[in-house]
């Protein structure tokens, strides 16, 4: 790796969420989430709730500067609203403490998808009150940890939620409205901007998001299919970073938009010191088939290796993705960090994710040496997780997880990223 010549300050990291690795869901006073009441149970998952020293060893071996993870709503707040639960700030407390002391750099995301149950019950990312509420538990985790935090991001990708979780009722909370979900959208877009206020108004030193970005490519040449891949781009791509960075909604998306949101658009276009870009795979689109009540249909991507959770594998279309944000949002853009990159694939010797992470690299140095300005980049994951809808069987993690024991076993990736961000 030493030819792709990475800046010496180039921050190196790896990622997790709250609800993946945590378990303890039902202990200290934290409440219930939309997630403990879908799907697969995490009310143990990687018990990093208990094991967390053991897990902050693990990435001092690895020499990361950086860890980016998440708090759980419902553990600060069981209801999203009100006063804060002692005991879940103290579990932060310790968390962030012990980071700092080993020298490593807290990213803190504050929502990676648990919206409280309750809040859920009341609309959830339906109506506006959830963005205001969600204000004010982003000045509550301000007002605590800002003083330690390097890096805040507000909400962890925001499409995954509209569309997985309203769209097409794949994650939580398993709602099918298809394009009557776009409020969704919307309203996680106002409560980033509100949460970047609020994180300011606390002292934050660094704030920007974490948006997951899919380059579209058209299944062919065609009109048609074009205009379902400029929809389909629109909907997964342009819905988030265009408000965030240009200060407006594409085109296309504006007529599913909830009344009086031209209102929303200064707060939502807050200045950001980052922009995070999630990166897994690209995305195929087709003119939809009569009957098809979208304007578009997502197609398999054929002719390219893919790893065991069915993804892909283009390293190049990462190249091509960051060199397009450069060329699409110019002056608009802010330094970019990777803050999600990975792939699952099974067994401790595991040399397939040591070239997907290695060809990946090789496309931000790419991106980079076009004039793109990266500043880091993060792993996903440090463990092997609860991966969703998906549950435990894809192993995403530099470590594995044997989740009858909580054993913790670095495979050969780990060795070959520490030799990475060691530059050994």
């Amino acid at each position: 790796m030493q030819n792709l010549d990475f800046p010496e300050n180039f921050l190196w990291g790896v990622s997790t969420s709250a609800f993946q690795i945590e378990g303890a869901t039902r202990e200290d006073g934290r409440g219930l989430s939309v997630w403990d009441t879908f799907g697969e149970s995490a009310y143990v998952a990687c018990d990093h709730y208990h094991r967390y020293p053991e897990d902050i060893a693990l990435m001092s071996e690895l020499g990361v500067g950086a860890y980016r993870m998440s708090f759980a709503w419902p553990r600060i707040q069981p209801d999203g609203v009100g006063v804060p639960n002692p005991k879940g700030v103290a579990f932060y407390d310790r968390l962030l403490d012990a980071l700092c002391e080993a020298d490593i750099a807290p990213v803190a995301t504050v929502y990676h998808w648990d919206t409280p149950q309750a809040l859920e019950d009341a609309g959830g990312w339906l109506v506006r009150d959830t963005a205001e509420r969600f204000a004010e538990y982003t000045a509550i985790l301000g007002a605590h940890f800002a003083d330690r935090v390097r890096m805040w991001i507000p909400i962890n990708e925001p499409m995954v939620t509209t569309v997985h979780g309203y769209a097409i009722g794949e994650y939580a909370p398993g709602k099918t409205l298809l394009l009557d979900a776009v409020p969704t959208a919307h309203y996680q877009n106002l409560a980033h901007g509100l949460a970047v206020q609020a994180l300011r108004a606390a002292g934050a030193r660094s704030v920007g998001t974490a948006n997951h970005h899919s380059p579209v490519w058209p299944v062919t040449g065609s009109e048609a299919d074009r205009a379902a891949a400029v929809w389909l781009d629109a909907l997964l791509n342009r819905l988030f970073a265009d408000p965030v960075l240009l200060g407006g909604y594409p085109e296309e998306i504006v007529e599913h938009l909830p009344e009086g949101y031209v209102a929303d658009l200064p707060t939502i276009a807050q200045p950001l010191d980052f922009y995070g870009v999630n990166y897994y795979e690209p995305q195929a689109a087709a003119a939809p088939a009569p009957g098809n009540p979208l304007p578009f249909e997502l197609r398999p991507i054929e002719g390219y290796p893919s790893t065991t959770s069915d993804s892909v594998i283009v390293p190049d279309a990462l190249r091509d993705l960051l060199v397009g944000f450069r060329q699409n949002y110019a002056d608009k853009l802010p330094p970019i960090y990777i803050t999600e990159n990975g792939c699952s694939f099974d067994g401790i010797h595991d040399p397939e994710r040591i070239d997907f992470l290695e060809q990946h690299l090789r496309a931000v140095r790419k991106a980079m040496d076009a004039g793109v300005d990266v500043r880091g980049y993060f792993v996903w994951s440090l463990l092997d997780n609860f991966e969703w809808s998906k549950g435990y069987a894809p192993r995403f993690g530099l470590v594995h997880v044997d989740y009858d024991t909580q054993r913790r076993t670095p495979k050969d990736s780990f060795a070959w990223y520490q030799k990475v961000v060691t530059h050994e």
